[in-house]
């Protein structure tokens, strides 16, 4: 007997089965501070763009050594030549001169700006000239040639140049780097503890509408029983109301903290952060900070990654006003040579040792190998020094260009000065805030525990008849802001403490983040 499944009964399985699919789905994600930023740091894409910029600019440096590298060259040439014979030397008909010439170097420039370049060249030459005692003709020379310049373009600084910009570069974009993690950090603590904020200043709006509520059901009872005016009941509706409306806007404060929070640390690079609820996991504790302004300038002057990328500005304009002053000078160059010949071919033999007979009665072979050998051997040395001076006629370039590096040097100087400035009213203005966001959630902490006390108090006079719903309302209206306020105190003092150490740059050290390659 076949038993049939209602198709009822299917649908409720169905619906019962994506239900909890959905529930399961949307599991809250709950995330401590640290995991926040440790997202963050992970799929921010600031972060990731600014990632990019250090290993750009190791490559640059790689680039820039390149130019000290030693460079391998090989050549070759082919040279034929047919001319018709215009003196009796070279005899009748056609003159037919053929010459390859091959060589190999090995070139590199050293960092003082020199140049020294090692070069083997050999050739081999045949013409159907008379008078000649060899041919094929091979030759050979073994070359060292070095060149340094004295006065412009002199120096490791000048030489290096490139490499010590391209060095700077990659200090700047690592502090950059450092810059856009630690803003990032303080986005996330930001957010974070925005988002705790109306959670818990939901609660306590929500607190407060109960209140208000369980008042107004007490006094709908009383009236009922003769006991209260109907007017009573109105003022607790009215209130009740406008709580309900508190409500509801702390409700949107959430869902709109929530939004930010998940967008700083790219929730959606880890799946549809939209079903995803994210649940913070840390309640805001006040611990009192100690602080000092001359520590906390102190640390900022070493620190603050916006000071270093200004300083390494400096450094690098600095490099360019020397090279500017080197350019005005006139270039004095050193040139040293040393170079060997070896020579070898065929041997032609005239008649009676008379080349002017024109008779070849016989030859010596020889080889490439002979030219070759005499080369390696040194045995015939030569050697040159020289020094070339060259004064331009015109150095209007130069100088406007050496005027502009100046300009550019005390423009950043200035800049440095200005940012210092800025540096220590911003420590002192977070110093400043700690202070008297202290001072604040004592003081808050002191209204709330009044407050609480102050509707004991009146809630005890309303059961004795001694006060009226409307006052009644009135202290609890006062007790939820109270608490609202000191949960926003702890909150400001939280955050302002971690604004100093954004300030002071140390906002990577206290949560222990290194970044890879840095200091």
């Amino acid at each position: 007997m076949k038993t049939k499944t209602s198709p009822i009964l299917i649908l409720i399985l169905a619906l019962l089965l994506s239900g909890s699919g959905l529930a399961q789905e949307r599991q809250p994600l709950r995330l401590s501070l640290e995991d926040c930023i440790a997202k963050a740091l992970k799929n921010n894409l600031n972060v990731a763009v600014e990632q990019m910029n250090p290993e750009l600019a190791d490559i640059s440096i790689t680039r820039a050594k390149e130019m000290f590298l030693p460079r391998f060259e090989l050549g070759y040439g082919s040279d034929h030549q047919e001319t018709p014979s215009y003196w009796w030397l070279q005899g009748q008909g056609t003159s037919l001169n053929k010459m390859w010439d091959y060589g190999l170097s090995i070139v590199e420039a050293v960092p003082t700006g020199a140049s020294v370049s090692l070069s083997l060249q050999s050739y081999k030459s045949d013409t159907n000239q008379a008078f000649q005692l060899i041919n094929p003709r091979y030759g050979s020379t073994l070359r060292l040639d070095f060149s340094q310049p004295l006065l412009k373009d002199f120096g490791p600084k000048i030489a290096r140049r490139q490499v010590l910009l391209a060095e700077n570069n990659l200090d700047i974009s690592q502090l950059q780097l450092r810059s856009t993690m630690m803003d990032t950090v303080y986005l996330v603590q930001e957010a974070y503890w925005n988002y705790v904020f109306a959670i818990e200043n939901y609660d306590v709006k929500k607190q407060s509408l109960q209140l208000g509520r369980d008042l107004l059901n007490k006094s709908r009872k009383e009236v009922e029983f003769g006991q209260l005016a109907p007017i009573e009941v109105l003022s607790a509706e009215s209130i009740v109301a406008s709580r309900d409306a508190d409500l509801i806007q702390a409700e949107g404060l959430i869902a709109r903290s929530e939004e930010v929070l998940k967008s700083i640390i790219n929730l959606a690079a880890e799946g549809d952060s939209r079903l995803m609820k994210v649940v913070p996991i840390d309640k805001p504790e006040y611990k009192e900070m100690p602080v000092g302004f001359d520590q906390a300038f102190k640390d900022a002057m070493e620190r603050r990654p916006d000071l270093k990328v200004l300083q390494k500005s400096i450094e690098a304009k600095d490099l360019n006003l020397s090279v500017a002053r080197n350019q005005t000078l006139p270039a004095l160059d050193l040139k040293l040579s040393y170079w060997s010949p070896g020579l070898g071919g065929d041997r032609l033999l005239y008649l009676n040792d008379d080349p002017f007979a024109g008779v070849i009665v016989g030859k010596q072979p020889g080889s490439p190998g002979d030219a070759l050998k005499d080369a390696l051997k040194f045995r015939y040395s030569n050697w040159n020094v020289g020094l070339t001076l060259s004064i331009p006629l015109s150095t209007f370039t130069t100088k406007a260009d050496l005027t502009y590096a100046k300009m550019d040097l005390g423009q950043s100087q200035v800049r440095l000065k200005s940012l210092e400035q800025q540096v220590a009213l911003d420590v002192s203005d977070a110093v400043r805030t700690i202070e008297t966001n202290a001072k604040r959630v004592e003081a808050y902490r002191v209204a709330r525990d009044l407050a609480e006390k102050s509707l004991d108090a009146e809630e005890k006079k309303l059961k004795v008849g001694l006060s009226t719903n409307y006052f009644v309302l009135d202290f609890q209206e006062k007790l939820a802001n109270a608490r609202s306020a000191e949960v926003k105190a702890k909150i400001d003092y939280i955050l302002s403490v971690e604004r100093l150490e954004r300030a002071r740059g140390l906002s990577l050290d206290k949560q222990t983040i290194k970044i890879e390659g840095s200091d």
